[in-house]
C-alpha cells in the first residue's frame, strides 16, 4: 500500500558531503513521520533522525550538527544532508515512514529497501 524509493547513497571521502532522498507513494493519506535508520555491518539498525507532521525534527546525537533532515515541497518526500561524513558513517541508510492509509483511519510504517552509503578514503 505505501512504496518508498530510495537513492543517493555511495562512496565518499572522510568529511565529504551526500544528500539521501526517499519518496513514498500509494495509498497515503496523510504522513505522521518520516525518518532515517542505519545499519552498519555486525550492528543493529539504529535510529539517524526524523521530521514529524509540522515539520518538527529530531537527531541521534551521533549525527546532530552535521546531518540535516528535510521534506520537499510536496511533502510526501525526505531528504538527508549528511555533512563532515566519518568512517562510522558507514552503513546501510533505510527510509521509514508512518502513514495514515487513505479512506480509513489505520496507520501503517513502511521501510525502504535502504542505500549504501561508504565513507572511506
Amino acid at each position: 500500500q505505501v512504496q518508498l524509493v530510495e537513492s543517493g547513497g555511495g562512496l565518499v571521502q572522510p568529511g565529504g558531503s551526500l544528500r539521501l532522498s526517499c519518496a513514498a507513494s500509494g495509498s497515503i493519506f496523510s504522513i505522521r513521520t518520516m525518518g532515517w535508520y542505519r545499519q552498519a555491518p555486525g550492528k543493529q539498525r539504529e535510529y539517524v533522525a526524523a521530521i514529524i507532521s509540522g515539520d518538527s525534527t529530531n537527531y541521534a546525537d551521533s549525527v546532530k550538527g552535521r546531518f540535516t533532515i528535510s521534506r520537499d515541497n510536496t511533502k510526501s518526500g525526505v531528504y538527508l544532508q549528511m555533512n563532515s561524513l566519518r568512517p562510522e558513517d558507514t552503513a546501510v541508510y533505510y527510509c521509514h515512514v508512518e502513514v495514515v492509509v487513505a479512506g480509513t483511519h489505520n496507520a501503517l510504517a513502511a521501510w525502504g529497501q535502504g542505500t549504501l552509503v561508504t565513507v572511506s578514503s
